[in-house]
């Protein structure tokens, strides 16, 4: 048989349904803290329950899913700005048989993170949607705390290795507050002195503007230099997370 025959008596129904859903873990830094996206669900399954932003997808690549989610979902759109500054990559798919109690449903999630985006406004299913710091985002729908603590880890591991916390910062930035962003995805606080002297180290990560700037510092103190990100793809070395060891010295 020919694939053009084939095709012509396929019958898709003669197989178990499955769908395909996108979630993004969506992280800001909001005051000093790091928060999530998330949605209060405004249709059943799980009714009135928290969870991450995501939805079906249609007939359009994954990645085309999850920005539509994020956008549709928060009020977020890219003619404005916002999106434009939000790094986004697939983080993992989950398809455990019971994750949705409709049917079988596989999601493909997301990581996006960016600086200082606004407060969202709901749309689609979902009834409010907020930021919310990591540490209060549990008790979600479906499996979304698992898909979070996946995003969260990834997040953490990349600002060891990468310079994505440049992502979570304005085009141009003081050493304090790259400081500021590592403190608050590592839920550490991190010597000044000492974290100045490891971005510095590391070839490509930032690059001096020849400006300073008075905010951050104090009254009548030097002002702070401007960096932006440099040309670096992997820090080497890396900007490694406090140990324990660390933490009790």
């Amino acid at each position: 048989m020919d694939e053009a025959s084939f095709l012509a008596g396929y019958d898709p129904r003669d197989y178990p349904a499955v769908a395909v859903t996108v979630d993004v873990v969506a992280l800001t830094i909001r005051d000093g803290r790091l928060c999530v996206l998330l949605v209060e669900r405004g249709a059943q399954p799980f009714a009135g329950r928290r969870a991450l932003p995501g939805g079906f997808a249609r007939d359009e690549p994954l990645d085309a899913a999850a920005i539509r989610e994020l956008s549709e979902e928060t009020g977020l759109t890219p003619g404005e700005g916002h999106l434009e500054r939000v790094h986004l990559e697939q983080l993992k798919t989950y398809g455990d048989p019971g994750r949705d109690p409709r049917m079988r449903v596989v999601s493909v999630a997301y990581l996006a993170f960016a600086p200082s985006l606004p407060e969202p406004t709901a749309g689609s299913d979902a009834a409010r949607a907020y930021w919310v710091p990591v540490e209060e985002a549990t008790d979600l729908a479906f499996d979304h705390d698992e898909v979070l603590a996946d995003g969260l880890e990834r997040a953490r591991s990349k600002l060891e290795y990468t310079p994505s916390a440049t992502a979570f910062v304005g085009t141009e930035f003081t050493i304090g507050e790259l400081r500021q962003v590592y403190a608050a995805v590592w839920g550490e606080e991190l010597h000044a002195g000492n974290f100045h002297r490891k971005v510095l180290s590391v070839p490509g990560f930032v690059e001096s503007t020849g400006e300073t700037t008075a905010r951050g510092g104090e009254r009548g103190g030097p002002k702070a230099k401007l960096y932006r990100a440099g040309d670096a793809r992997l820090l080497h070395p890396a900007l490694l997370r406090p140990t324990r060891e660390d933490r009790v010295r």
